[in-house]
């Protein structure tokens, strides 16, 4: 049983090995379309792909590391930074997802936004396995990491205005985080008829763009922490 884990940038993947169990065993292994792909020395269970950052990105990364084993991956598990929702999703704090939402994937009308469900044309939202969230929640609890378990938005542009925030928080308004791959992630566990979980390290409060309020450093160290609580066993426990 493995888990297949994606993140935008390599300094998201290093952390994720980080706390799975250091450093890759052996130099990571280029997939056919040219993402690096690295498995931590332990517990050897799970893979880490890096996809570059967009919902577009990570959806192709995702299908080719799918497709380039297929029936060989039980959770796909996107991961990484993001923007966190205040008051609910404080920095350094972590979120998980029980519902990855495409948060503007629909049209503006003259009365207001319509998903795209409402269109006809698809969908906007999946769902992480019922278990899984409260079961992730629970490990991070035990090693005393700040969570919350909650929608995590898909945004292709990251919100930098307070308008545009109060506009998402108004048509989401239980979202704890907002990050940019997840609901790409998604689709391709979807097709691939493979369960798909996102997790969230906050690095910066969604609102105007502050970027030296940013804390990345802590943010990393946050999803290391995570991981490391985490391993692979609580994921795919009675999936």
């Amino acid at each position: 049983m493995r888990v297949l884990v994606v993140t935008a940038v390599a300094a998201e993947a290093d952390a994720v090995a980080a706390g799975l169990g250091g450093p890759p065993a052996s130099a990571p292994r280029a997939l056919p379309s040219g993402h690096p792909l690295i498995r931590p020395a332990a517990p050897g269970t799970v893979d880490v792909v890096t996809g570059g950052v967009g919902p577009a990105a990570a959806a192709v990364a995702a299908a080719v590391a799918l497709a380039s084993a297929p029936g060989a991956y039980d959770l796909v598990v996107s991961a990484g930074i993001g923007g966190g929702f205040a008051p609910h999703a404080p920095l350094g704090s972590v979120v998980v997802s029980d519902a990855i939402t495409a948060a503007d994937l629909g049209a503006d009308t003259p009365g207001g936004y319509v998903p795209v469900e409402e269109l006809g044309f698809g969908r906007s939202v999946v769902l992480p396995p019922p278990a899984l969230p409260g079961r992730i929640a629970a490990a991070l609890d035990a090693a005393g990491l700040p969570h919350l378990v909650a929608p995590v938005l898909t945004v292709s542009t990251v919100t930098g205005t307070a308008a545009r925030t109060a506009e998402l928080t108004a048509r989401h308004p239980r979202a704890g985080a907002e990050a940019m791959e997840g609901f790409g992630v998604a689709e391709a566990a979807a097709a691939h008829g493979v369960p798909v979980v996102e997790i969230r390290a906050v690095s910066n409060t969604v609102g105007p763009r502050d970027r030296a309020a940013w804390r990345l450093g802590e943010a990393l160290d946050a999803l290391r922490s995570a991981f490391r609580a985490l391993g692979a066993t609580v994921f795919l426990e009675d999936l």
